[in-house]
């Protein structure tokens, strides 16, 4: 006690915010079990949670619950892996006008946007989330306050600031300019040493060739990963020869398909698999786009009180007017032609044998964190036409596999981290139910029961 007496009062307010959410032995009795591996769901499951990971995986059948395990009944619902959201934009809350965002915003990152995001996507079901873009320090500090327990929020695994060819100079906090070769591998090398998780370039295709290179050979001797941008099929061209892992987007155009040399290249990347490194990732994007004539119709969904939390009263109120005329936005003028062009274009990159992941772009305007994961995966699966269980795995396992931590993490087995998330009905036929997630469960911890919000966990 003495020790602890003497700790300065920082620290030992985190050490409360800790052990008062400690994760306890928990069983999780009754519902139907998709593990994320993709076979056959696993009907009457029993987990059970010590701590924070999965003691064991069983039925009621086959595995008894312990004395001493709180048991939470699953029956009646589909229970999963936690969620991925592999494009998240965490300094971002859906404002319409982002120079005036990071003219006004940029002090109030971390103290308030990121950690408002971070919830926001938890009370979701998504326990992990990668983060394409975002100033250094704030992006170093969300992790540190989220990994030790400070706040909540997802497993964050972030970029910092993009690397890039040229920056106006109101994205200088977010986005960094790369020339030569030097300035590449030293850029890199900042971003590994401040704990970043991954490399993200775009606009590679106007760098020189050795620039770019340099950059994506640095970020692989690091251990580091690196995602690119796909708007133009130069972009595709240029990472394909680089070496980029992992593609975002469909394109800011309006051309009805991808060239067919790039598709052939992309066939030819993906023919390669474990030699070139393992699968080529593919992160889409497309409900932003898709459903956006929709939210125009029917705007109701800007109204939802869920994008609100954790912001201030003057930072809703500029959210709000800023996206008042949804169908007026620039952001969204050429979306209207983009739309047609979507269908076709996932039907080639699935034709080519890229490995899908799910990612939404949240936090661009009107794509807000508390609703944009399950959209996507609704308009891969409805519209789109992906199997269902190809899209829980893009969403649970393939992105674990991609940032190299399957072993704690995108499936719910034994030995493994528990992140669960669990929804009322049949998520295989109905993957919008995945709008009103029952339960989340994140390192063990519940954060979300009954669909509400455990508060004494949240705070």
């Amino acid at each position: 006690m003495h020790g602890i007496a003497r700790l300065p009062v920082a620290v030992f307010a985190t050490l409360f915010v800790i052990l008062s959410a400690q994760a306890q032995q928990t069983a999780l009795v009754g519902g139907r079990l998709i593990d994320g591996f993709g076979h056959a769901p696993i009907h009457d499951s029993v987990i059970l949670i010590d701590g924070d990971r999965v003691a064991d995986v069983g039925t009621v059948d086959s595995l008894d619950v312990p004395a001493g395990y709180e048991v939470i009944s699953t029956e009646g619902m589909d229970v999963l892996p936690g969620l991925w959201e592999s494009h998240a934009h965490v300094m971002l809350n859906g404002h319409a006008d982002y120079p005036h965002w990071q003219a006004n915003y940029l002090d109030r990152q971390i103290d308030e946007i990121m950690p408002a995001s971070a919830v926001q996507l938890l009370l979701a079901g998504v326990t992990s989330a990668r983060d394409l873009g975002a100033p250094l320090e704030a992006s170093m500090a969300l992790k540190e306050r989220i990994a030790s327990g400070e706040i909540p929020g997802p497993n964050m695994y972030m970029s910092g600031p993009f690397l890039q060819a040229e920056v106006e100079d109101w994205q200088t906090a977010y986005r960094w300019p790369v020339t030569s070769v030097r300035e590449a591998r030293d850029r890199v090398r900042t971003l590994d040493e401040s704990g970043m998780d991954f490399v993200k370039l775009i606009d590679q295709d106007k760098m020189p060739l050795e620039v770019a290179r340099a950059i994506v050979d640095e970020a692989h001797k690091r251990g580091m990963k690196v995602v690119g941008h796909s708007h133009r099929p130069d972009e595709i061209r240029v990472g394909l020869e680089i070496g980029i892992d992992n593609y975002e987007h469909t394109g800011l155009t309006t051309a009805p398909e991808y060239p067919p040399d790039v598709i052939a290249a992309l066939k030819e990347r993906t023919a390669t698999g474990r030699v070139a490194g393992g699968p080529l990732y593919w992160t889409p994007t497309v409900d932003v786009l898709y459903s956006y004539d929709r939210l125009v119709a029917n705007p109701e969904r800007l109204d939802d009180p869920c994008w609100k939390r954790g912001l201030k009263e003057d930072t809703i109120a500029d959210i709000a007017a800023s996206i008042a005329n949804a169908g007026q936005l620039p952001y969204m003028r050429l979306t209207p032609l983009r739309k047609p062009t979507l269908e076709r274009k996932i039907a080639q990159l699935r034709d080519a044998g890229v490995v899908f992941m799910v990612g939404t772009d949240s936090g661009v305007p009107m794509n807000f964190h508390c609703q944009s994961t399950w959209h996507e995966m609704d308009t891969l699966v409805n519209v789109m036409g992906m199997p269902v269980m190809d899209v829980i795995r893009a969403a649970v396992y393939w992105p674990a596999v991609m940032m190299d931590v399957e072993a704690d993490y995108g499936t719910v087995s034994k030995g493994k981290k528990a992140d669960i998330i669990a929804v009322r009905g049949d998520v295989l036929e109905h993957i919008n139910l995945l709008s009103q997630v029952e339960l989340v469960m994140k390192d063990g911890i519940v954060y979300k029961e009954g669909g509400q919000p455990v508060e004494a966990n949240l705070n």
